[in-house]
């Protein structure tokens, strides 16, 4: 007869094997990890994970995240106002940070066009962009989408969105084609904002 879990350490397997890249190899190793630990950890770790989800929203300007009703970069008045960087993820807005080579605004769209998965435009961060460009007097507006089929479809799309005299640029190559930008090295992502080039 084969051995059974306790249902507690079952369903923690199951609900740690819902993260992203998280298997139920790795889940039950994390589950025996929080098991070996004393009951402070646990409350600690199950007390963070009720404030970030009580305590954390988007932007109302960027949809980015934070505390506050605008997040730091916005209301930051050293950030350069005339360019603006377009990502999928608040992860690749943190990455893009690290590299120190972006000092302008941010938009976070919260995943990319997909039509075979019935995520359009609509669904995503898309409609504010031409309003925000306008409003801000952007200049410059940096596509730094994924370099998959989605990415690019994404980037066309923003292209579309502005008018012509908005230099609408991509960043370049020094992603490989099917990366992310989230899984990037610093390195190599830094080359591709300071490389990048115009989109049209």
């Amino acid at each position: 007869m084969a051995l059974r879990w306790p249902e507690s350490i079952s369903e923690l397997v199951n609900q740690l094997s819902r993260l992203p890249g998280i298997g139920e190899k790795t889940a039950t190793r994390l589950a025996f990890f929080v098991l070996d630990q004393d009951a402070a950890y646990a409350d600690d770790l199950a007390g963070a994970l009720v404030t970030v989800k009580a305590k954390i929203r988007r932007c109302s300007a960027c949809g980015s995240l934070g505390e506050e009703e605008l997040c730091d970069i916005c209301t930051a008045p050293e950030r350069d106002r005339t360019s603006m960087c377009i990502v999928e993820s608040f992860a690749d807005l943190v990455a893009i940070e690290r590299t120190g080579e972006f000092r302008g605004l941010y938009h976070v769209l919260h995943g990319l066009i997909r039509p075979l998965d019935g995520v359009g435009p609509e669904a995503l961060n898309l409609p504010a962009i031409a309003q925000r460009v306008e409003g801000l007097g952007v200049r410059e507006v940096i596509v730094a989408t994924d370099p998959s089929v989605e990415g690019e479809a994404t980037a066309m799309y923003i292209r579309n969105l502005l008018d012509d005299d908005v230099a609408v640029t991509r960043i370049a190559r020094g992603l490989p084609m099917g990366g992310e930008v989230e899984y990037a090295d610093r390195a190599t992502l830094g080359r591709a904002i300071s490389a990048r080039e115009r989109l049209g």
